[in-house]
């Protein structure tokens, strides 16, 4: 078969009603503005680390819906909890104190 560049795969089916949500679920009781994001991207285009760094606190909020843990970790070990994020967000998201929280969960002891 010739190859054109590109290979098919299996199509990735995240189910969200079975993954890890604990740290979602956390920070939600903590901080229930989490709930209010609708990930419009305005903390993330103005995040002073995103411009050196992959951060992202669109896709910090994402992958936690997901259950991503390791990868939650890597993206909030990079913010510089500057606090623009939270100037800027349209729906009062305490973006600050999600990253925050998120650290403490990441401390506690994964179950």
């Amino acid at each position: 078969m010739p190859n054109f560049g590109f290979s098919i795969h299996s199509p990735t089916h995240i189910d969200l009603d079975k993954n890890y949500r604990t740290i979602f679920n956390y920070v939600k009781v903590k901080e229930p503005s989490i709930q209010k994001c609708i990930f419009c991207g305005s903390c993330s285009a103005t995040c002073t680390a995103s411009n050196y760094s992959a951060m992202s606190l669109r896709k910090v909020n994402l992958l936690l819906h997901r259950g991503m843990v390791q990868e939650v970790r890597s993206l909030t070990e990079q913010c510089l909890l500057c606090g623009k994020c939270y100037l800027v967000c349209p729906r009062n998201v305490n973006t600050r104190r999600i990253i925050l929280l998120i650290h403490e969960a990441l401390k506690m002891p994964l179950s």
